[in-house]
């Protein structure tokens, strides 16, 4: 039986223990300080004992793609070639560090944020497929905005090399394993669920054909370094009853299965939906970061107006309503992938104590090889330090998504909740970080160097 404690090598990467950052949205963007506050994001929780820092999602191509404001592209070589100190950090505290990939497609900045539709001329999206009757409706009824460009099967398979030679940029800059943002309504969702993807041509149709696509980006990937490949895969089980077309939790488990059989050596099954909503972040309602004066003008920007704000909180409350908190709610699917695949399985999405790891990981059988966690690392950038030390801990993480909703301004994601801040503030004091009193690395932005949004 796997400890949390125990090393565990995905390909020919040997991660030091089995916890992890999951990734999160950093906002660090590619301005010349977008590497110090990457550090600042990253290296707590390496110097903490982590086993495996996820970078969070970014882009492979120079324009268009973002899904929320202040993403970091990776397209640019001399930018990246700069990531070697955010490596070399982590890699000092004993730590690996993945670099996760993305393309939000339809679920690009291009479809929500009225302020960037503004600065950049309607801009399309880039799109698998024309967009479902049901995202139509909400074009029509003025809550999204969308003016596809469907590829060609020759622009699908330029996309799977930008998402290659991305690849290639971070091998040479140090990062030990290659992540691929499968799930949470970005491009590879959209190729994977039937929703969004009515393709006629090698990349759409039976599932079998509908994997394709992340079957060439890991051939384009495999051309160019020979890093571990993992990959986020979905089930659609949350998609509301206006959808048909969906992910089931058996084609979940068959996704893997295929993609088990293509090489990749690592996966991480992902209960969601087909649109982007708290089934990715369930909890409580955010009211504190809704009724923020510091973001009103910031919301007023991405959605149109203030009255547009309004409606879009609203649409959070019914969510969080129906995205009620659930302890670990992907383990079951994790189980299933870990017993019908021989990939290295990653589980994440609602963990908050050490005693449910233990279970996770130390099961018979067990659902799990890892285990991460998103935002609680908002609350605690050093949580690590008490998850490895204590076998009772709890984090202090309330899943109150205060820390995410800002996000849509481009704020960094980190913890607003005083509760939480001033019982950290009490054991960071003593010592409970294992770091002297010192909690986030130097040049740290925001509260503590906490941000991003995940599970």
């Amino acid at each position: 039986m796997a400890r949390l404690e125990d090393p565990v090598a995905i390909g020919g990467v040997e991660v030091p223990n089995r916890l992890y950052r999951a990734p999160l949205l950093e906002c660090a963007g590619n301005g010349p300080d977008a590497v110090d506050r990457l550090v600042a994001d990253l290296e707590p929780a390496a110097a903490a004992g982590a086993g495996l820092v996820c970078q969070g999602a970014t882009i492979v191509r120079g324009e268009g793609g973002c899904a929320a404001p202040n993403m970091t592209r990776v397209h640019d070589p001399e930018f990246v070639a700069r990531l070697d100190r955010l490596t070399d950090r982590v890699h000092d505290h004993g730590a690996r560090i993945a670099i996760q990939l993305e393309h939000g497609g339809l679920r690009s900045m291009e479809t929500w944020h009225a302020g960037y539709r503004a600065a950049h001329g309607d801009p399309t999206q880039l799109a698998v497929s024309e967009p479902p009757w049901q995202l139509r409706l909400l074009d029509r009824a003025g809550l999204l905005s969308y003016d596809p460009e469907v590829m060609s099967t020759e622009a699908v398979y330029d996309l799977a090399a930008d998402f290659g030679r991305a690849a290639g940029r971070a091998a040479d800059a140090g990062y030990d394993l290659v992540h691929l943002a499968g799930a949470n309504m970005g491009i590879v969702q959209q190729f994977l669920s039937p929703f969004y993807n009515r393709r006629d041509d090698e990349f759409g149709g039976s599932l079998r054909d509908r994997v394709r696509f992340l079957e060439v980006v890991r051939e384009e990937v495999r051309e160019r370094t020979d890093l571990p490949v993992m990959t986020k895969v979905p089930a659609e089980t949350a998609a509301p009853p206006v959808v048909r077309r969906h992910l089931t939790l058996e084609d979940g488990v068959r996704i893997a299965e295929l993609l088990d059989d293509a090489g990749f050596e690592a996966l991480v099954p992902v209960e969601c939906s087909t649109f982007w909503d708290m089934s990715i972040v369930r909890g409580a309602y955010p009211a504190r970061a809704w009724n923020d004066e510091g973001f009103r003008e910031g919301y007023a920007d991405a959605f149109g107006s203030r009255a547009r704000t309004r409606a879009v909180a609203l649409l959070n409350r019914l969510q969080s309503l129906q995205f009620d908190f659930e302890p670990a709610w992907n383990a079951d699917f994790c189980r299933r992938v870990r017993e019908a695949t021989d990939a290295v399985v990653l589980c994440e999405g609602g963990i908050r104590e050490r005693p449910r790891i233990d279970r996770l990981l130390g099961g018979d059988p067990p659902a799990t090889d890892l285990v991460g966690m998103g935002r609680p690392f908002y609350a605690e950038p050093r949580l690590p330090a008490r998850i490895l030390d204590d076998g009772e801990a709890t984090v202090l993480c309330e899943n109150c998504n205060n820390c995410t909703v800002p996000q849509a301004t481009g704020a960094p994601g980190l913890c607003r909740t005083p509760s939480v801040v001033r019982v950290r503030g009490r054991l960071r004091q003593e010592g409970a970080y294992g770091d002297g009193g010192r909690e986030s690395a130097p040049g740290a932005t925001g509260q503590e160097g906490a941000s991003g949004d995940g599970g």
